[in-house]
């Protein structure tokens, strides 16, 4: 029997590479090997995104964009977060166990706490709906990044928590951390990829073919910056190619047009099949509601036999 692994994703905005590079990529890989659950977290996303149109439609794209990318519905379960009954209804159990100087030690927590002058509470208690995200459906294996391995700590202790209070009923929570590099930004190479430094920054897997190459033209090439659009290519070019650039580059004689417009072309290649079903989607988005009905459907099963039994054993 296949282990169960859980994953999501909030829909915040367009999927980038490095989106792609650091999470999608392993969730294509790992749903041959386990039995996985991956959902859109939109309850999570309410702690910054406020209009309910920009939510709807980031959340229908990025069903889109991730049954594009190659998320099979045959082989994972494929559920919006706010569909099933039981996440919210668990994080609270877990709220009335963890105290409030645990998440207040959380570095996420800690760096919007010095940002704003006002934060939500859903700021502070998001780390716990995370813990019931995966311990609704005794989960067993989390795909993360390093940047998140704290976040998953904290839903070990959860779960170890309730398990001592009141009945050995979770398992230990694994980790698979994902062996990706941090790619890093397009216009500042000393920080991560992300939509937050601007749309130059990034390539979405929705950019056409001209945005694109402007967006490579426009690349920081200091010595970070070459070394950044060396590593994207090392992904989506050519393996030949490839080594005459590092070559070229140990040498001091690398011509960066060439490597962007190798890059470039790669790039778009690589794209072109996915933003393909992307155009079939959108205009079949009735298959996509298919998908996340039996989704939701498998998932809510799963949930409500769990929640009844973690209800039985705190007395509820």
């Amino acid at each position: 029997m296949k282990k169960r692994l859980i994953s999501g994703i909030k829909p915040t905005g367009k999927i980038h590479l490095g989106n792609y590079l650091g999470a999608i990529k392993k969730w294509l890989e790992l749903q041959n090997k386990y039995e996985c659950f991956f959902f859109i977290a939109d309850y999570h996303a309410l702690t910054t995104e406020k209009d309910k149109k920009i939510l709807k439609e980031q959340t229908k794209n990025l069903l889109i964009d991730l049954i594009s990318l190659g998320l099979n519905p045959k082989k994972t379960i494929i559920f919006k977060q706010s569909n099933i009954i039981g996440h919210t209804e668990l994080s609270w159990i877990f709220n009335c166990l963890i105290p409030v100087s645990e998440l207040e030690r959380m570095t996420q927590y800690k760096n919007m706490k010095n940002k704003e002058k006002s934060i939500n509470t859903g700021l502070l208690t998001y780390p716990v709906l995370q813990a019931a995200d995966v311990l609704l459906y005794k989960g067993e294996y989390v795909p993360v990044g390093e940047d998140q391995l704290q976040h998953l700590e904290l839903t070990r202790i959860i779960a170890r928590k309730f398990n001592n209070n009141y009945f050995k009923y979770f398992k230990e929570i694994k980790p698979i951390l994902s062996s990706t590099p941090k790619i890093m930004s397009l216009n500042n190479p000393n920080k991560k990829m992300s939509k937050l430094l601007g749309e130059t920054s990034y390539i979405a897997i929705r950019d056409d073919a001209e945005t694109i190459a402007r967006k490579i033209r426009k690349a920081i090439t200091n010595k970070e910056g070459v070394k950044n659009l060396i590593k994207l290519y090392e992904y989506f070019g050519d393996e030949n190619k490839l080594n005459k650039f590092k070559k070229d580059y140990q040498k001091n004689i690398l011509m960066n047009s060439e490597l962007k417009q190798e890059l470039t072309t790669s790039i778009i290649s690589f794209l072109k099949p996915i933003q393909k079903n992307i155009l079939y989607y959108k205009k079949h988005y009735n298959k996509i509601e298919r998908i996340i009905k039996k989704g939701a459907k498998q998932a809510q099963k799963i949930a409500n036999n769990n929640l009844k039994e973690i209800k039985n054993i705190i007395g509820i």
